[in-house]
Protein backbone atom coordinates (compact mmCIF):
# COMPACT_ATOMS: atom_id res chain seq x y z
CA UNK A 1 0.00 0.00 0.00
CA UNK A 2 0.90 3.70 -0.98
CA UNK A 3 2.13 5.91 2.05
CA UNK A 4 -0.12 8.72 1.80
CA UNK A 5 0.99 10.71 5.22
CA UNK A 6 -2.00 12.16 7.49
CA UNK A 7 -0.84 13.93 9.80
CA UNK A 8 -1.04 13.22 13.91
CA UNK A 9 -2.81 17.32 14.11
CA UNK A 10 -5.53 15.88 11.59
CA UNK A 11 -8.86 16.29 13.48
CA UNK A 12 -10.23 13.31 11.50
CA UNK A 13 -7.66 11.22 13.72
CA UNK A 14 -10.16 12.22 17.15
CA UNK A 15 -13.66 11.58 15.27
CA UNK A 16 -12.04 8.26 14.55
CA UNK A 17 -10.99 7.86 18.20
CA UNK A 18 -14.50 8.59 19.38
CA UNK A 19 -16.11 6.09 16.94
CA UNK A 20 -13.97 3.25 17.92
CA UNK A 21 -14.57 3.63 21.66
CA UNK A 22 -18.19 3.48 20.62
CA UNK A 23 -17.57 -0.07 18.91
CA UNK A 24 -14.79 -1.15 20.78
CA UNK A 25 -16.85 -3.92 22.56
CA UNK A 26 -19.57 -4.48 20.16
CA UNK A 27 -19.03 -7.55 18.06
CA UNK A 28 -19.01 -7.01 14.44
CA UNK A 29 -17.81 -3.37 15.67
CA UNK A 30 -14.91 -3.40 12.67
CA UNK A 31 -17.38 -2.89 9.69
CA UNK A 32 -18.89 -0.14 10.86
CA UNK A 33 -15.29 1.47 12.07
CA UNK A 34 -14.49 1.46 8.61
CA UNK A 35 -17.15 2.53 7.39
CA UNK A 36 -17.13 5.76 9.27
CA UNK A 37 -13.01 5.86 8.88
CA UNK A 38 -13.87 5.89 5.21
CA UNK A 39 -16.16 8.56 5.37
CA UNK A 40 -14.05 10.80 7.13
CA UNK A 41 -10.38 10.09 5.15
CA UNK A 42 -12.43 9.48 2.03
CA UNK A 43 -10.60 5.97 1.59
CA UNK A 44 -8.26 3.66 4.10
CA UNK A 45 -4.57 4.60 3.98
CA UNK A 46 -2.11 2.07 5.58
CA UNK A 47 -1.98 4.59 8.73
CA UNK A 48 -5.71 4.51 9.41
CA UNK A 49 -5.87 0.63 9.22
CA UNK A 50 -2.85 0.03 11.85
CA UNK A 51 -4.43 2.83 14.29
CA UNK A 52 -7.68 1.07 13.70
CA UNK A 53 -6.34 -2.34 14.56
CA UNK A 54 -4.45 -1.04 17.26
CA UNK A 55 -7.64 1.21 18.64
CA UNK A 56 -9.59 -2.04 18.60
CA UNK A 57 -7.45 -4.46 19.66
CA UNK A 58 -7.26 -6.43 16.51
CA UNK A 59 -4.24 -7.62 14.62
CA UNK A 60 -3.77 -5.80 11.55
CA UNK A 61 -3.86 -9.03 9.33
CA UNK A 62 -7.97 -9.51 10.44
CA UNK A 63 -8.23 -5.77 9.70
CA UNK A 64 -6.35 -5.69 6.75
CA UNK A 65 -8.68 -9.44 5.32
CA UNK A 66 -11.92 -7.63 5.92
CA UNK A 67 -10.93 -4.23 4.16
CA UNK A 68 -9.70 -6.30 1.00
CA UNK A 69 -12.56 -8.57 0.85
CA UNK A 70 -15.13 -6.16 0.51
CA UNK A 71 -14.80 -3.80 -2.16
CA UNK A 72 -16.48 -0.58 -0.74
CA UNK A 73 -13.84 -0.30 1.31
CA UNK A 74 -10.58 1.72 -1.05
CA UNK A 75 -6.82 1.77 0.42
CA UNK A 76 -6.18 4.64 -2.69
CA UNK A 77 -7.76 7.81 -2.56
CA UNK A 78 -10.93 7.47 -4.79
CA UNK A 79 -12.98 10.55 -6.86
CA UNK A 80 -15.56 12.55 -5.47
CA UNK A 81 -17.86 10.18 -7.96
CA UNK A 82 -17.38 6.32 -8.03
CA UNK A 83 -18.03 4.42 -11.23
CA UNK A 84 -18.26 0.64 -10.92
CA UNK A 85 -18.80 -1.47 -13.87
CA UNK A 86 -20.17 -4.86 -13.37
CA UNK A 87 -18.47 -7.42 -15.24
CA UNK A 88 -19.69 -10.35 -14.07
CA UNK A 89 -21.04 -13.14 -16.19
CA UNK A 90 -24.33 -11.80 -17.21
CA UNK A 91 -23.28 -8.13 -17.66
CA UNK A 92 -19.77 -9.28 -20.11
CA UNK A 93 -21.96 -11.48 -21.88
CA UNK A 94 -24.45 -8.38 -22.60
CA UNK A 95 -21.97 -5.89 -23.37
CA UNK A 96 -20.41 -4.61 -19.94
CA UNK A 97 -16.83 -4.92 -22.06
CA UNK A 98 -18.30 -2.07 -24.39
CA UNK A 99 -19.48 -0.05 -21.96
CA UNK A 100 -16.12 0.07 -20.01
CA UNK A 101 -14.23 0.54 -22.62
CA UNK A 102 -16.28 3.76 -23.54
CA UNK A 103 -16.18 4.82 -19.97
CA UNK A 104 -12.20 4.77 -20.04
CA UNK A 105 -11.98 6.94 -23.52
CA UNK A 106 -14.66 8.85 -21.83
CA UNK A 107 -12.76 9.37 -18.95
CA UNK A 108 -8.75 9.20 -19.64
CA UNK A 109 -8.48 6.84 -17.19
CA UNK A 110 -8.51 2.66 -16.43
CA UNK A 111 -9.59 0.91 -13.79
CA UNK A 112 -8.10 1.57 -10.83
CA UNK A 113 -7.60 5.38 -11.61
CA UNK A 114 -9.14 8.32 -10.73
CA UNK A 115 -9.37 11.46 -13.18
CA UNK A 116 -6.88 14.32 -12.87
CA UNK A 117 -9.41 16.75 -10.93
CA UNK A 118 -10.72 14.25 -8.94
CA UNK A 119 -13.98 14.40 -9.67
CA UNK A 120 -14.70 10.45 -10.87
CA UNK A 121 -12.83 7.29 -9.89
CA UNK A 122 -13.66 3.88 -12.00
CA UNK A 123 -13.49 0.36 -10.75
CA UNK A 124 -14.53 -2.48 -12.16
CA UNK A 125 -16.79 -5.88 -10.10
CA UNK A 126 -17.03 -8.87 -10.89
CA UNK A 127 -20.75 -8.90 -10.03
CA UNK A 128 -23.09 -6.09 -8.43
CA UNK A 129 -26.12 -8.25 -7.80
CA UNK A 130 -28.08 -7.12 -10.34
CA UNK A 131 -27.98 -9.77 -13.30
CA UNK A 132 -31.73 -9.28 -14.16
CA UNK A 133 -30.07 -6.16 -14.88
CA UNK A 134 -27.44 -6.32 -17.62
CA UNK A 135 -25.24 -4.65 -17.92
CA UNK A 136 -25.28 -2.66 -14.82
CA UNK A 137 -22.90 0.38 -13.91
CA UNK A 138 -23.11 1.47 -10.42
CA UNK A 139 -22.08 5.23 -9.75
CA UNK A 140 -22.25 6.27 -5.99
CA UNK A 141 -24.01 3.05 -4.98
CA UNK A 142 -26.78 4.32 -7.44
CA UNK A 143 -27.48 1.10 -9.88
CA UNK A 144 -28.22 2.10 -14.19
CA UNK A 145 -29.42 -0.39 -15.70
CA UNK A 146 -29.08 -1.62 -19.00
CA UNK A 147 -26.46 0.55 -20.20
CA UNK A 148 -25.56 0.67 -23.43
CA UNK A 149 -22.02 2.45 -24.91
CA UNK A 150 -24.54 5.22 -26.42
CA UNK A 151 -25.18 6.41 -22.62
CA UNK A 152 -22.36 6.49 -21.46
CA UNK A 153 -21.39 10.29 -22.79
CA UNK A 154 -24.67 11.35 -21.35
CA UNK A 155 -24.52 9.16 -17.94
CA UNK A 156 -21.64 10.77 -16.92
CA UNK A 157 -22.86 14.20 -17.66
CA UNK A 158 -25.19 13.79 -15.15
CA UNK A 159 -22.82 13.82 -12.93
CA UNK A 160 -20.27 16.40 -13.85
CA UNK A 161 -22.67 19.05 -14.45
CA UNK A 162 -24.16 20.93 -10.83
CA UNK A 163 -26.99 22.42 -12.17
CA UNK A 164 -27.81 18.63 -13.27
CA UNK A 165 -26.99 16.52 -10.14
CA UNK A 166 -28.96 13.53 -9.59
CA UNK A 167 -29.72 14.80 -6.52
CA UNK A 168 -31.54 18.32 -7.82
CA UNK A 169 -33.36 16.15 -11.15
CA UNK A 170 -36.16 13.60 -10.19
CA UNK A 171 -35.34 9.82 -11.50
CA UNK A 172 -38.16 9.95 -13.83
CA UNK A 173 -36.31 12.91 -15.78
CA UNK A 174 -32.87 11.29 -15.72
CA UNK A 175 -32.72 8.60 -17.94
CA UNK A 176 -34.89 7.12 -16.64
CA UNK A 177 -35.10 3.85 -18.97
CA UNK A 178 -31.25 2.90 -17.46
CA UNK A 179 -31.99 3.97 -13.81
CA UNK A 180 -33.06 1.75 -10.93
CA UNK A 181 -32.97 3.03 -7.69
CA UNK A 182 -31.73 1.25 -4.29
CA UNK A 183 -33.68 2.29 -1.17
Amino acid sequence: MTRHCITSADPRWTQLDVVMERYRDVPGGLIPVLHQAQQLFGYLPEEVLDHIAAGLGLPASHVYGVVTFYNFFSTEPVGKHRINVCLGTACYVKGAGNILAEITKELGIEPGGITEDGFFSLEVARCVGACSLAPAVVIDGEVFARVTPDQVKGLLSQYREPAAAPAAVPATARNASVEVRQS
